[in-house]
């Protein structure tokens, strides 16, 4: 495959049509029926360019999981695994309302354009277009689009874990950050639910009477939070906090929810450990803890290095100078398929802003280019 015949082929207008039509089918995670659309639509994208296709039914209210394999991918040897996830944050009705489809210039606004179905596209759409001008991948090569990413893949994960077994390289279709940059490396995260049981009382004539839940709570998180290390990249977020009945009863009940971000998985796993181990403050009240590790940490290795550097020097050669951003705190699929040791190369997306965001766009010139990219990885790689 030439570049001038690349250049000749690729069309930023067909790129633009087609990621259009993934985000016109509105897919929020919580959705089954509506990711399942967009699974059906994918499954005729995949069965029109030969992949075939294995759809795994959700489980536990999730849409489905499909995979689409290139003829030949079953053989022994490992391949390429491209990951992406069709499920967004943005509920039904924001296509029209929220952030309505529409180009502004270089702009594509709508919701899921950023993250991340123009990745998700532009992964497919390059295989196709390598295919239709003679190329054919050196290795095999498995898609793997999963439905409820947004939400930690609960039920996705050991699929995913399973796949990247099978695979030599993965790359994973999340957006470019910080003006196109590629990631290499990402915190690991837990997320905990802690729930306080009090004894509820009259708070004017018997308040001695009482155990406050929210009391207890309060210095619980004050403790968690105090376990915030910058310079150890380990950080604690209260997001959630609901609790009491009114304002004259001493609280039975509180509930909070912690997010826990890290660096290295050893200090996950210790402050996972130092988290369920607290106890409460207060003997008359019941302390209880769930929760645990939800990604590991995506640490840069050589491997990760090695491969960024072979789809840099891809990029190169059609004027794409790629680089790689510094650690970013947000999770994806690549968390887990890196902890199963396979190198992994993540926000190969199309560039753009406003990731969860009701301004949520892609740069239109940001397409082409990345699509060449991905043209070279699947051909080349081996």
């Amino acid at each position: 495959m030439s570049d001038h015949a690349a250049s000749a082929e690729l069309s930023t207008d067909d790129l633009v049509k087609g990621v259009i039509e993934w985000i016109s089918i509105e897919s929020p995670s919580i959705e089954a029926d509506a990711v399942n659309e967009m699974v059906d639509h994918i499954t005729q994208e995949f069965e029109a360019v030969g992949l075939e296709c294995e759809r795994t039914p959700g489980e536990d209210g999730w849409g489905d999981l499909i995979r689409g394999r290139a003829p030949g991918s079953s053989r022994a040897n490992k391949g390429i695994l491209v990951v992406s996830h069709i499920d967004t944050v943005h509920p039904i009705g924001t296509k029209e309302n929220g952030n309505p489809i529409r180009i502004e210039g270089d702009n594509l606004y709508g919701p899921g354009t950023y993250d991340m179905k123009a990745g998700a596209y532009i992964a497919y759409s390059a295989y196709k277009k390598l295919l239709e001008m003679g190329g054919q991948p050196k290795l095999p090569v498995t898609f793997m689009y999963i439905p409820e990413e947004e939400r930690g893949s609960p039920y996705s994960r050991k699929f995913i874990a399973e796949e990247a077994r099978k695979a030599k390289y993965v790359l994973v279709t999340e957006p470019a950050r910080d003006g196109g940059k590629v990631v290499v490396e990402r915190k690991g995260s837990a997320r905990f639910k802690m729930i306080a049981e009090g004894r509820p009382a009259h708070s004017g004539s018997k308040h001695e009477h009482g155990r406050s839940a929210i009391k207890e709570i309060a210095k619980q998180i004050c403790e968690i939070e105090s376990w915030t290390d910058y310079e150890r990249g380990v950080t604690f977020n209260t997001g959630l906090i609901t609790g009491g009945t009114g304002v004259n009863v001493i609280p039975q009940h509180c509930t909070i929810e912690v997010d826990h971000r890290f660096i290295r998985l050893a200090d996950g796993q210790e402050m996972e450990a130092r988290l369920l181990g607290l106890e409460a403050n207060d003997p008359d009240v019941k302390l209880t803890i769930t929760g645990g590790i939800s990604r590991p940490p995506m640490e840069r290795t050589e491997g990760i290095i090695d491969l960024f550097e072979k789809a840099r020097a891809y990029s190169l050669e059609h004027g794409l100078d790629l680089q790689y951003t510094g650690r970013t705190g947000g999770g994806s699929d690549g968390n887990l398929t890196a902890a199963e040791g396979v190198p992994t190369l993540d926000g190969l997306g199309a560039d753009g802003f406003g990731a969860h965001q009701l301004d949520e766009h892609i740069y239109i010139s940001s397409l082409e280019p990345r699509a060449r990219t991905w043209m070279k990885l699947l051909e080349r790689l081996d």
